[in-house]
């Protein structure tokens, strides 16, 4: 079970957060009310993610996060607050941050980006093989890092964006690929204006695969899309 330090001085966000993520992602979460507290707790116990409130009494986030990173410069942390700013994520960054939200977001969207962030730092520890770079597609061919399509001795060129989906969509074949999952994974925020972007993106994907009668993406209403291959 991964344990996760979590530092929110609001008591009913921070329990509500706490108990969701011990609920839903299965984690062990350390709640703490201030900076000062966060420290100390991180100082004594071994954690695998910290979720850092910037806002706060006593100890403000982006201090904390510089303190924790003077003991682990490993251990991934997202930065939470209510400020929207662009020096504050630079500044979150700066501080050698992994990710950023900001107040009010989804849990939903809290736990995608945890699991992201957990997945990569497990791969890299792990020193596990990279996911795969080409992929069949009925009778396509795939390339994600030339960002090409092949068909019957024709090639599509995609943009970045393009082939990150169909990639995405390439490792969950057969399965659902969740709307917000897709969002956070390219374009780190599932607003509504990203949302519309990516349908677009989706629409051209449905051209570029229209000769082979047994490729289609579908929408799954209310969930996402699925990449189907009879």
């Amino acid at each position: 079970m991964k344990k996760i330090l979590l530092v929110e001085d609001d008591p009913n966000l921070g329990l509500l957060l706490q108990d969701y993520l011990q609920i839903k992602g299965n984690f062990d979460v350390v709640l703490c009310a201030d900076g000062e507290e966060g420290l100390a707790a991180f100082a004594k116990q071994t954690f695998d993610l910290c979720i850092l409130d910037v806002m706060m009494p006593k100890k403000d986030g982006f201090t904390l996060g510089a303190e924790i990173r003077k003991i682990d410069q490993r251990v991934p942390i997202i930065f939470a607050t209510a400020k929207s700013m662009m020096e504050d994520k630079a500044a979150a960054y700066d501080l050698g941050g992994d990710d950023y939200i900001t107040k009010p977001f989804r849990i939903e969207e809290l736990l995608l980006r945890i699991n992201a962030l957990l997945k990569r730092v497990s791969s890299a520890q792990a020193g596990q093989e990279e996911e795969p770079k080409q992929f069949e597609i009925g009778n396509y061919t795939f390339d994600y890092t030339t960002q090409l399509i092949h068909f019957n001795g024709s090639q599509q060129k995609l943009s970045t964006k393009e082939a990150e989906l169909l990639r995405l969509l390439c490792l969950k074949k057969n399965s659902v690929l969740t709307r917000e999952e897709a969002l956070i994974s390219i374009w780190h925020d599932d607003n509504y204006f990203n949302g519309r972007s990516m349908d677009v993106f989706l629409s051209k994907l449905r051209k570029y695969l229209k000769e082979d009668a047994k490729v289609e993406i579908i929408n799954v209403h209310g969930k996402g899309y699925k990449l189907v291959v009879n």
